[in-house]
C-alpha cells in the first residue's frame, strides 16, 4: 500500500475520529440497515469521547452515501468538525470500528483497502489508444494517443506481384508509427499517474508492437490482456477479470520479493539485529519494535512489513506532534525537544512516519512467515 493519500491526515493535530463501516446495499431493506449502522457508529464515537461537532460532520458525510454504486465499506477520518479524508474500502469491515485517539487510526486500511496496485490500462488499436487509470473502485480517463492510420483498409485481395510488398510495407509502417505515438504518450503520462502496473488491451498486433517499444522500466511491469476494446459499448467483464488476476499476481510477487530481501538482510533465523548497528549490503533489514522505530524515524525504510494481529503492532509508543517524533521510550522523544510526549498505537505512529518518508507498506497475511513480533522493514540504506 502506498501511503501518499494519507498525508492530509498528518498536517493537523488531533484528536481524531476514525470510523470503519460497512456501506454495502445488497438487501431490500438496505436503507433501514444503513440507518441503524449510522446510529451505532455515532453512539460508538460519542462513547469513545469524540466531540459532538465532529460526530455530526461524520454523520452528515454518511448521509450523502449514494443508494447505488457504493463501495463495500468506507473509512472516515475527522477532526475539528471536519471530515478530512473519506476512503472507499475494497472489503466491508467485519464490524463497525469507531475510535477517538491522538492519531488517526489508519492501520486497518492496510487490510481493508486491498493491496491491488494502481493500474494504467491502455486500450490499443490501429488508430491509437485510450488510457484509463484504475485505483481500487475509482476509474479515471487519462486521455488518448492518436497514431497515423493508413487508408488502405478493407478485405480486398491484392495481386501476388511487386505491389504486394508496398502494400504490406505501408501497413507495417502505419502500425509502427502508431505504436511509437502510443509509447510516447505512455512514457509521458506514467511518472505522474502513480501507476505500478500497465495493462495493454485491444488488438493483438498493435499491443505487441507497443509492448516491444516500451522503456525498460515500464516494460518490466507490463502485462498484455487478450480482452478489451476501444469500441464504444464494448463489454469489459472479461477484461476486468484479467486485470484483477494480474493485480493479484503483482501483489503476491511484490510481497514475496520484499520478504526475500528482508530475510537476507535479517540474517540467520533468530539473529535479530538493529539496523543502526549494521551494514549488511543491499539486503539490509530491521526487525522488532526498537529497530523499526529507529529506522522509520531516520527515513531509512523502503518497505514496512506489518502483521496487523501481531503483538508489536498493538503496542504503544511515545510521539510528538512532528511526524518523525516517535520513540519506544518517553525520554527518546523528549530528547527530540518534545516537552509533553503522548502515547499512541505503534502501527498508527509508524504509518504516520512512513507516509512522510514515502515508503510502501505491505501486509503480511496470517500463516506467512514474517518478522518476529509482526514488525519489520526492508531498508534503503544503513548506518
Amino acid at each position: 500500500m502506498e501511503l501518499g493519500f494519507l498525508k492530509p491526515l498528518f498536517d493537523r493535530p488531533g484528536p481524531w475520529a476514525s470510523l470503519y463501516i460497512d456501506t454495502s446495499r445488497s438487501t431490500e431493506d438496505a436503507a433501514k440497515v444503513q440507518e441503524l449502522r449510522d446510529r451505532s457508529a455515532a453512539s460508538q464515537l460519542i462513547e469513545a469521547g469524540a466531540d459532538a461537532y465532529t460526530v455530526r460532520a461524520v454523520m452528515e458525510r454518511l448521509a450523502r452515501e449514494p443508494v447505488s454504486g457504493s463501495p463495500p465499506g468506507r473509512a472516515l477520518f475527522a477532526t475539528g468538525a471536519e471530515v478530512v479524508l473519506d476512503v472507499p474500502l475494497a472489503e466491508a469491515p467485519p464490524a463497525i470500528e469507531a475510535t477517538w485517539s491522538i492519531l488517526p487510526h489508519v492501520a486497518p486500511l492496510a487490510d481493508l483497502r486491498g493491496d491491488r496496485p494502481r493500474c494504467l490500462v491502455a486500450y490499443v488499436d490501429r488508430t491509437g489508444a485510450d488510457f484509463e487509470l484504475r485505483d481500487g473502485h475509482r476509474r479515471e480517463s487519462l486521455g488518448q494517443a492518436r497514431g497515423r492510420e493508413w487508408q488502405g483498409r478493407g478485405h480486398r485481395s491484392l495481386p501476388e506481384d511487386r505491389y504486394e510488398w508496398h502494400y504490406r510495407n505501408k501497413v507495417e509502417n502505419s502500425v509502427n508509427e502508431t505504436a511509437d505515438a502510443i509509447v510516447g504518450e505512455l512514457a509521458r503520462a506514467w511518472p505522474g499517474s502513480g501507476a505500478e502496473l500497465l495493462v495493454l488491451a485491444g488488438d493483438a498486433r498493435e499491443r505487441r508492437a507497443v509492448h516491444h517499444r516500451l522503456p525498460e522500466r515500464i516494460r518490466a511491469v507490463t502485462v498484455e490482456a487478450e480482452n478489451g476494446s476501444r469500441s464504444p459499448g464494448a463489454s469489459k467483464r472479461l477484461l476486468d477479470q484479467q486485470i484483477a488476476r494480474a493485480c493479484e499476481q503483482f501483489a503476491r510477487d511484490r510481497l514475496h520479493s520484499a520478504l526475500d530481501r528482508f530475510r537476507v538482510g535479517r540474517g540467520r533465523p533468530g539473529e535479530h539485529r538493529e539496523a543502526a548497528a549494521l551494514d549488511t549490503g543491499p539486503g539490509q533489514a530491521a526487525e522488532g519494535m526498537p529497530a523499526v522505530v529507529d529506522a522509520v524515524r531516520k527515513h531509512q525504510v523502503a518497505t514496512l512489513l506489518l502483521c496487523l494481529d501481531a503483538s508489536d503492532a498493538r503496542r504503544e509508543v511515545w510521539i510528538g506532534p512532528g511526524v518523525d517524533e516517535v520513540g519506544v521510550q518517553r525520554g527518546h522523544v523528549q530528547a527530540m525537544g518534545v516537552a509533553k510526549p503522548q502515547l499512541a498505537r505503534a502501527d498508527d505512529a509508524l504509518l504516520r512516519s512512513a507516509a512522510a518518508a514515502d515508503c510502501e507498506v505491505l501486509l503480511v497475511p496470517d500463516g506467512t512467515p514474517g518478522p518476529a513480533g509482526g514488525l519489520g522493514a526492508v531498508l534503503r540504506w544503513s548506518v
